[in-house]
């Protein structure tokens, strides 16, 4: 009986438990959910007859390596600092892994050891990265395949809330991990613009946006992503004057995001009980979020108000800025329980071909059902859950540690999805 070992059960997990479950009850295979809030699990899993739920401390070697012993292959959806330790007793009890997880510099220093034991670590296998490297890579390698010349490369992604559930001033709601929410683009981002190398640090990402315009939700702006640069050799597109991946969001989100930056609001360094010199250890949520009040203006008030930085309550346990933040956010933009969230994907791509130019963009729209089976959740689940199924079902051999640029991963997770109902659109003009 084949074992399929999952990490983590929270907001990314729902879609991923749900297929898994079903999976395993079709070939008489074992599912395994571990995660340190067992009830959280036992939510997931239901009363499903292949499954199971154990709570466990991840940071225990001896239980995790006893627990991934007897795996066929491990799923990781923990946060992401965590994943090398689930790495380590992948390796040491000679198991398959897959993330949703940028790939962890700690992770690529074992290559040489996964490959030397035949195994693959696969990483990046979620939405984003995950779906728009293969979605992505399918687009150029078709391209590519007509003799032609690329010369830009765009690539949108945002998790948003549906029209029909968007009825706050945020044009926002939280459908995954609010911290991410909290410190996106707290790195800066650097990419690729007309023939340029470009870096913006954090407090001008949110400020200089540009502009996508879709059917289904008008316009959109987007902020680049962290480092798009990295992406370009693995993309094979160095003869690409532009090349910039982005994160999409609602016009109004970023204009006031913007000023929540430029305040301090999102630090996850400062001690609040050890404030800069001359500054007030502060005790309600508006004494903490003071610095934002001379960047008020008539745009943005309303939504200021609405996130709760003027009130007088007190400010709730918290170690950093980010935390109050984080506080905020999931209180007062969390989805009820029948919002639906929504995730967009686009690439554009402009290329020359036997001296005319051409832009194709491949567009992809899903809506979650709820606030727990969101599209999120599906879309950073199921690549997941596909790639699990092929490997054990030997339709996927390749071995050592990859992310899903190569067509042995990409061409067949991107056929399943297509079944789960995730196809992107693709116009030529």
């Amino acid at each position: 009986m084949k074992q399929i070992l999952l990490f983590g059960a929270g907001k990314s997990a729902t879609s991923l438990i749900r297929y898994l479950i079903t999976v395993v009850a079709e070939r008489n295979w074992q599912l395994t959910v571990a995660e340190s809030n067992q009830e959280l699990a036992l939510s997931k899993i239901g009363n499903a007859a292949n499954a199971k739920a154990i709570g466990l401390d991840v940071r225990s070697e001896e239980q995790r390596n006893a627990l991934v012993h007897t795996a066929d292959i491990v799923i990781s959806l923990l946060p992401p600092s965590l994943h090398y330790l689930v790495a380590q007793s992948c390796l040491k009890e000679k198991r398959h892994l897959l993330t949703a997880s940028y790939l962890d510099p700690s992770i690529r220093e074992m290559e040489a050891d996964i490959r030397a034991q035949k195994l693959l670590f696969l990483c990046e296998m979620g939405l984003d990265p995950g779906i728009d490297h293969m979605s992505a890579m399918q687009l150029i390698g078709r391209t590519r395949a007509s003799d032609s010349r690329i010369q830009s490369f765009y690539s949108h992604t945002g998790g948003l809330i549906a029209p029909e559930s968007d009825n706050n001033p945020w044009h926002y709601k939280i459908s995954w991990n609010p911290r991410n929410v909290v410190l996106a683009g707290s790195a800066g981002a650097s990419y690729k613009e007309n023939g340029q190398i470009v870096t913006r640090p954090y407090n001008q990402i949110f400020a200089t946006t540009g502009e996508i315009l879709l059917p289904e939700t008008g316009p959109l702006v987007w902020y680049p992503n962290r480092d798009s640069l990295s992406y370009i050799p693995l993309y094979g597109l160095e003869e690409a004057e532009t090349f910039i991946r982005t994160t999409l969001r609602y016009p109004a989100f970023c204009q006031a995001w913007k000023t929540v930056v430029a305040a301090g609001l999102t630090d996850d360094k400062q001690p609040l009980a050890h404030p800069p010199v001359g500054a007030q250890v502060p005790s309600t949520i508006a004494q903490w979020a003071a610095p934002i009040l001379p960047y008020v203006n008539e745009d943005n008030r309303t939504q200021l108000e609405f996130l709760g930085l003027f009130d007088t309550s007190p400010l709730p346990a918290a170690a950093t800025a980010a935390d109050v933040l984080q506080h905020l956010l999931e209180t007062r933009l969390a989805m009820s329980a029948f919002d639906k969230d929504m995730i967009v994907m686009q690439h554009e791509l402009a290329f020359t071909r036997e001296g005319h130019s051409y832009t194709e963009k491949s567009t992809l729209v899903v809506k979650g059902e709820d606030h727990l089976n969101t599209a999120m959740a599906k879309t950073v689940g199921l690549p997941l859950g596909i790639a699990a199924r092929l490997v054990l079902e030997d339709r996927l051999n390749l071995r050592g540690l990859h992310i899903p640029i190569v067509p042995e991963i990409y061409e067949p997770v991107l056929l399943e999805l297509q079944r789960e109902g995730i196809v992107f659109k693709t116009t030529l003009s």
